[in-house]
């Protein structure tokens, strides 16, 4: 299914309309045209374990992250399987700890809340709830939340959700047709029916030039009084971005492509210094926005990242104290040899491990509720997880 972005900005309801009770499996032949990537339904990423067993989305936002997995032109969302063998799968996962491991639902290849995919994203929290299961579990929407799906949400008893609205304010139809006033008006009703869950205002990408002048952040701000918590954050400019950025003449943000993602440091102060005013607190990681609005500690151990600790609300910081440690050497070391990499050092910041992939130091990370960072891509001060575009080179090479 494919849509044109004024239908998008209209909000017209011929845009997506509602689909099958159950969305078509793909065909043999369809799953062999996908990247295998995508047929790993069960991924590991910061945030948590990643579910994604439907594919597929017609929101077009030109900086998705779907032209990292080569899908972008696969508009009309299908299943992979059914939710009850995602749940299995997800259970199963060698990597998966029953009320430890956070979890994110369809947050690679689609948008949870579209009218065909809602259905199997709310059976699925069905699924995870009815198991006892009392993990964080987080869906991240930028489309329509109805009090009807507020009520399934504070039906459930054992997971903890959230509910992350990304919300933007970009008005260029070329980046992203979608108009964020849908994204805050879920904002506001998810907000105001939470009780079992908690609701975090998704603040992203803020990209210079585009969305950042004092309206566009007097407005975000204003919209965080509708929510627990707010994390704010740039874009993720990777290589496969920016050549969809060239190749469809789109404005480029930034001169180069990187790994992590691109928020300056004015960006950053501007922001801090304009949320003076009030809203909800300010967070630069979501899982401190996360455990914030549950009031827990953050699972990410980002408390060894001190200067991520700056904006946070005093309680928060005490909580996150009193759970934060540094592993014993031999536990950390044991854990690193049996996922197949070693540990070169134990900081009072992070766990520095060679020879472990992305998904198995998160996995370490969740264990240990402590920071797990690669001696091979190491984080800067003030800039932990992003990119080294719109820092001061001479602080990078003082801390390189």
């Amino acid at each position: 299914m494919s849509t044109s972005p004024a239908d998008h900005r209209t909000g017209s309801p011929e845009v997506l309309s509602p689909g099958r009770a159950r969305l078509r499996l793909l065909t043999g032949t369809q799953r062999q045209q996908l990247r295998p990537e995508l047929l790993d339904v069960i991924e590991y990423r910061k945030s948590g374990l990643s579910v994604n067993w439907i594919v597929g989305c017609p929101l077009d936002c030109g900086y998705c992250v779907r032209h990292l997995f080569g899908n972008f032109e696969m508009k009309a969302p299908r299943a992979l399987m059914s939710e009850e063998q995602a749940a299995e799968m997800l259970v199963g996962h060698r990597f998966f700890e029953p009320h430890v491991t956070p979890i994110q639902l369809l947050n690679r290849a689609t948008d949870p809340m579209l009218p065909a995919v809602k259905p199997h994203t709310l059976a699925m929290l069905r699924l995870l709830d009815e198991r006892g299961l009392t993990n964080h579990v987080l869906v991240i929407s930028r489309w329509r939340i109805e009090p009807q799906d507020c009520a399934v949400c504070n039906s459930l008893r054992n997971i903890k959700l959230t509910l992350l609205v990304t919300h933007s304010g970009i008005t260029d139809d070329r980046i992203e047709p979608v108009d964020s006033t849908i994204a805050a008006t879920s904002l506001r009703t998810a907000f105001e029916q939470a009780q079992r869950y908690r609701v975090v205002l998704y603040w992203r990408p803020i990209v210079p030039g585009l969305n950042d002048t004092d309206a566009h952040l007097e407005q975000a701000l204003s919209l965080s009084q509708h929510a627990h918590a707010t994390v704010f954050t740039g874009l993720f400019y990777k290589d496969e971005i920016r050549e969809y950025y060239q190749a469809n003449g789109l404005p480029e943000p930034y001169p180069q492509g990187a790994r992590r993602k691109v928020f300056p440091e004015s960006l950053e102060r501007r922001i801090l210094a304009a949320a003076r005013g009030g809203g909800s607190p300010l967070f630069r990681k979501t899982s401190c926005a996360v455990a914030y609005a549950h009031g827990l500690a953050d699972y990410n151990g980002h408390f060894g990242i001190r200067e991520l600790c700056d904006i946070c609300p005093s309680a928060q910081l005490l909580r996150c104290k009193k759970t934060w440690n540094p592993p014993a050497p031999e536990t950390a070391a044991a854990m690193a040899r049996d996922l197949g990499g070693n540990v070169v050092a134990i900081t009072d910041r992070a766990v520095v491990v060679a020879g472990l992939d992305e998904q198995r130091r998160y996995r370490m990370q969740h264990s240990l509720g402590f920071q797990v960072h690669d001696v091979t891509t190491p984080h800067h001060r003030h800039r932990h997880g992003r990119a080294d575009l719109g820092w001061p080179t001479t602080t990078h090479r003082q801390e390189a």
